[in-house]
């Protein structure tokens, strides 16, 4: 999965588009190669939009149309994140200019290239993603919707493991268990999925009101659940301009799921938060702390790592683990 940051429907010119919402996925299959690309379409408006695309990639491409704040804040918010990242030149944005707002980031050095998209097609088509193959099967969910005559489908990525149809699993954080009655990649129907593989899964157990983003499908024990999280490794975006104080309401971002969160306690190098809602989290995960009310700026206050996981009253999938 590769994100598509500043160039609004450059996936349009890459593939064939496919679900959209507040991110919008785009498809391309040619000689058994598969690129699945990704845009934040409510990005600026809504910071979620590009969060998730880029939580959702494996490498992003990050286009310099102009030096406006969208560009500022996406060069602030990737900056602490690793994933590979590919900048470009768009039309009317001159390289001198670009250096200069790069300053300071991880992309100060990088290679500027002109874009041009059809080289850009071919090279992401050839390009393989290094990822974390070993362990359960975890697939991780984005969309789900009911289909007539088929009943719950939901739309995912698996992260690692093979995928079977009619596995048993459970779906996390809920500690529900469902049976992946039958998978979809691109459109053709499969009995099994490795990682990376975009698949979607006819489910048996769930209705699709009942699904959301970031919600996990994985063998029950594999996965912790907790709404009080412990954060160490502390690195703030030096872009953000507010304060992280006692009681500050803020967003957690864990894998794909991001809910409102409470700063409980604060260190120099490591917070406490409580979230709204139970999540599925894990020790040693990357966690983004964001503030969507911040004042004109970036939106990203810093990025943790998950040192512990508690959970104030146990669900069905926090006693399986």
């Amino acid at each position: 999965m590769v994100a598509l940051v500043g160039a609004p429907e450059l996936g349009r010119e890459l593939g064939r588009k496919g679900t959209s919402s507040d991110v919008t996925l785009y498809n391309l299959v040619r000689d058994g190669q598969v690129l699945t690309t990704v845009e934040p379409t409510q990005f600026p408006e809504r910071f979620p939009s590009l969060l998730y695309s880029i939580a959702l990639a494996d490498r992003v491409v990050l286009v310099v149309a102009g030096l406006d704040r969208a560009f500022a804040e996406s060069v602030a918010t990737l900056d602490l994140f690793d994933t590979p990242t590919t900048l470009y030149l768009g039309r009317g944005a001159g390289e001198a200019e670009v250096r200069r707002v790069l300053k300071g980031s991880r992309f100060e050095s990088a290679p500027l290239a002109d874009l041009d998209v059809p080289r850009l097609r071919e090279e992401l088509l050839a390009w393989s993603p290094d990822r974390t193959t070993e362990g359960p099967v975890s697939v991780r969910l984005d969309h789900a919707f009911p289909v007539k005559g088929v009943g719950t489908v939901a739309l995912g990525f698996v992260r690692r493991g093979t995928l079977h149809a009619h596995d048993r699993l459970r779906l996390w954080p809920a500690g529900r268990e469902v049976e992946i009655r039958s998978i979809q990649s691109q459109d053709v129907e499969v009995r099994e999925a490795g990682p990376g593989t975009r698949v979607g899964v006819a489910l048996k157990g769930a209705d699709a009101d009942e699904l959301s983003r970031g919600q996990l499908l994985a063998p029950a024990g594999s996965h912790s659940v907790g709404n009080r999280f412990v954060l160490r490794d502390r690195r703030d975006s030096r872009y953000y301009r507010g304060r992280v104080d006692l009681g500050a309401q803020l967003q957690l971002l864990v894998g794909l799921q991001l809910v409102p969160a409470r700063v409980e306690s604060v260190a120099a190098d490591r917070l406490e938060l409580t979230t709204d809602r139970a999540l599925v989290a894990d020790r040693g995960d990357p966690v983004w702390v964001s503030d969507l009310s911040a004042a004109p700026g970036p939106r990203l206050v810093g990025r943790t790592m998950l040192e512990e996981v508690k959970l104030d009253t146990p669900t069905a999938a926090s006693s399986s683990a």
